[in-house]
């Protein structure tokens, strides 16, 4: 195995889940720029777009993320198509 490969600086630091907000604390050594107050003591924040808290295969609820208007391209672009297949 090879020595000394894995970082020292270990730190506490605290990822937010964007999409509900829940916010839970871990030793990391992530790179961050940004600091949030967890229970009256600053910790630095890492963004997460999704964690166990919002993804569908924990939560058992599926829910349709389209944060780049991918359906509403393909209903402009393929709706008319759809609609004359329905007739």
């Amino acid at each position: 195995m090879k020595k000394d490969i894995h970082p020292q600086e270990y730190r506490l630091v605290a990822f937010k889940d964007m999409s509900n907000g829940h916010v839970f604390l871990t030793r990391s050594t992530v790179d961050t720029k940004e600091t949030e107050v967890v229970d009256g003591v600053e910790y630095p924040v890492y963004k997460l777009e999704i964690s166990n808290t919002s993804h569908p295969f924990y939560t058992g609820k599926t829910k349709l993320v389209d944060t780049a208007g991918r359906v509403d391209k393909f209903m402009n672009r393929y709706g008319k198509h759809m609609e004359n297949r329905k007739k």
